[in-house]
């Protein structure tokens, strides 16, 4: 970039220290920065209609001549009126400002301006209150609006902004080389750059964000192949070929052909000179810890520790039962380790895992702890990765010497979201369900049912079976955890008096989640009201009911995860969605809910509904936040991008080519600004 760019933003005329400090807030640190902080919206003043055609009520444009301003009125103390006639001679107009006399004194008789806003008064006058104003002759007719914050306003930003684009002109280096830009018929960046901030007009417009969503996306994906060449320094665990026949005789069911196709993905990536890097995805209840186990299995024949973390305490009790199940009977040892051991316990576990007798590790974040050392590992396998910071993940590899990664997600994430996501990683689809798996029968209804539901959940527990009460608690603050508590507490005196109901949610100590959650398991409890914390809980094959509360606050994705917990034994299960806010798009949600069991399917339609930043919920989980571009909408760009950054990787993998260094600084500068530490 040009050095100009690269300069503090207080090089920049107009803005000195004191606005400089308020840039700073949203990020803006050099003039690059602030050419990057893109529109939130854009103010049309091209498109304009007579004044006599102007509706009443509705935000429009229109193009008058000031004829008269009108004395002020002093309403009262702290409120002038100021008053001015227009016409365009088809009608009249009254303007009316509240207060704000240096615009009105700045307004001219007898010149011509296009005022925005909403047009009311009666069939003799009419008058429009506060508008968005500009001089007729000026050059940017289509205006942007950008995120603010108290302290700068929006000609505050257009003006520094111009005076930016005014002072590189067309002289602004050009990161991609021309043949990417002919073969995608890219318009040039010093085009994109002011056409995005001001458009010509909406074709221009069009090009310009065209061209910048197509550099994010690109920068995106060469920064994923970036990580990926790091990775791909020589392991010190490269594996040799060994038959895991005997584990697939030993399990007590038959593994499906994605999962025995998984398995041997892994086992061929660990016989490699660089470590394996791969994601395991499959729906909820496709069997990943089985391909967790297998690969476990290889590493422990060829004489490497395997460790798995998961991100609760509940999970990794769960893969440790599962895993040990699958793996002691065949020699292969398994430990648990997790922050709630005593002291004491957890000293000896640690040491004897130093020493090696333990060829499997599962656990928390207790696995990435410093006094936490392996004797040989050559496995690291991380569930739920979205839940880990990069570094975490770093820092439990750091303790082999380059060792395998295996991450496991069950979030069914759309494939062209994923490889970005993951794009680092090598994919491993599970899609299909283990024999024996059920459908889950889900129903949609409103609040008015809610006594009906649970008439229909007694009558399961009267059969024997249990069931889970899900309640959406967004941050798990106090006023929540309240609710949450109470509600537990009124269903036992009321709807559910006859039967043993717990309580589950994220502030509960670690012993006291594991000390319910079994108590669960093992029928000592027939109703479990809980948070989204059951969404990664305890396999309990008896219950056969979940109901889920304001099941509109929660994103189709984690519905689809949550009802994954009944249907797991060999009962008929089915998922009740409760909502009392019966909107038309809260409807079409839920709706697609009902009729679809393919969590991939699902994970679509999420994305179209919400959008990426929010896939997750409340954050992009080390994906670096984009600026423009949506990777929901920008689908055939995104396509493009992957195949253009593939390209040129695939000549260039560190992009150390003279005319790749503008690219390679755009992606050392994405995942500065947005990754997780």
């Amino acid at each position: 970039m040009l050095d100009v760019l690269e300069k503090p933003i207080t090089y920049v005329k107009g803005v000195g220290p004191k606005r400089a400090e308020l840039y700073k807030k949203l990020g803006i640190v050099t003039a690059f920065d602030l050419l990057c902080h893109y529109p939130r919206s854009y103010v049309d003043y091209s498109v304009q209609i007579p004044i006599k055609d102007a509706p009443r009520d509705e935000v429009c444009v229109v193009r008058a001549k000031l004829v008269r301003k009108l004395a002020p009125a002093f309403v009262r103390k702290g409120l002038t009126v100021f008053k001015a006639v227009l016409t365009d001679g088809s009608d009249d107009l009254t303007l009316i400002i509240y207060n704000a006399e240096y615009q009105f004194r700045s307004l001219c008789e007898n010149r011509e301006y296009i005022l925005c806003g909403k047009i009311n008064g009666n069939l003799v006058r009419r008058e429009i209150s506060s508008p968005l104003i500009i001089p007729a002759d000026s050059p940017d007719l289509i205006q942007p609006s950008y995120h603010l914050t108290e302290g700068l306003s929006q000609n505050m930003l257009r003006q520094n902004i111009h005076t930016v684009l005014d002072s590189i002109g067309s002289q602004i280096y050009e990161p991609l080389p021309r043949e990417i830009m002919n073969r995608y018929s890219l318009c040039a960046l010093d085009f994109a750059l002011e056409n995005i901030h001001f458009p010509r007009d909406p074709h221009s417009f069009e090009i310009a964000k065209r061209r910048l969503v197509f550099d994010e996306l690109l920068t995106l994906r060469l920064g994923m192949n970036l990580l990926r060449v790091r990775e791909l320094k020589a392991t010190g665990c490269r594996m040799a070929q060994q038959s895991i026949r005997d584990y697939y005789a030993s399990l007590p069911f038959e593994l499906t052909g994605c999962q025995k196709r998984a398995i041997e993905d892994c086992c061929t990536d660990m016989c490699r000179g660089y470590p394996m890097n791969r994601l395991i995805q499959g729906d909820v209840g496709s069997g990943k810890t089985a391909v967790a186990a297998g690969a476990a299995y290889f590493a422990a024949q060829n004489g490497y520790q395997t460790a798995l973390m998961a991100p609760t305490e509940i999970l990794a009790a769960q893969h440790f039962e599962t895993l040990s199940g699958f793996l002691e009977p065949l020699g292969v040892k398994v430990a648990l380790l997790t922050g709630s051991l005593t002291p004491k316990k957890k000293a000896a576990l640690k040491e004897a895992i130093k020493q090696g007798e333990y060829a499997v590790t599962v656990g928390t974040h207790a696995l990435v702890q410093q006094s936490t050392e392996f004797a040989r590992l050559g496995l690291v396998i991380t569930d739920e990765q979205h839940r880990f910071g990069v570094g975490q993940r770093e820092t439990l590899a750091s303790k082999g010497e380059n060792p395998h990664k295996l991450v496991m997600s069950a979030t069914p994430i759309p494939r062209t979201l994923a490889m970005m996501i993951y794009g680092d990683l090598d994919l491993s689809v599970l899609d299909e369900l283990p024999k024996g798996r059920q459908k889950i029968e889900t129903y949609a209804v409103t609040g008015k049912l809610r006594e009906r539901a649970f008439g229909f959940i007694r009558d399961r527990l009267s059969e024997g079976r249990q069931a889970y009460i899900v309640c959406p608690m967004i941050e798990e603050n106090d006023l929540e955890l309240q609710s949450v508590t109470e509600y537990a507490d009124r269903l036992r005196k009321t709807s559910f008096k006859d039967w043993r109901v717990g309580l589950l949610h994220g502030k509960m100590p670690a012993a006291d989640k594991e000390s319910v959650m079994k108590r669960f398991k093992d029928h000592e409890l027939d109703l479990l009201v809980s948070t989204t914390v059951v969404e990664v809980g305890v396999d309990v094959p008896n219950a056969a009911v979940m109901l889920i509360e304001n099941a509109d606050r929660f994103g189709l994705s984690q519905l689809h995860q949550l009802r994954g917990r009944v249907g797991r034994g060999q009962y008929k299960s089915c998922c009740i969605l409760v909502t009392d806010n019966v909107t038309e798009d809260s409807v079409k949600r839920l709706k697609i809910l009902s009729k679809v069991s393919d969590g991939f399917k699902i994970s679509e339609e999420d994305l179209k509904l919400r959008g990426p930043g929010d896939f997750f919920g409340s954050r992009q989980h080390g994906l670096p936040k984009l600026r423009i571009a949506d990777m929901s909408s920008d689908t055939e760009l995104l396509r493009s991008a992957q195949a253009a950054a593939d390209s040129i990787t695939s000549k260039d993998p560190a992009l150390t080519a003279p005319e790749h260094a503008g690219l390679r600084e755009l992606a050392d500068r994405l995942f500065a600004r947005g990754t997780e530490a």
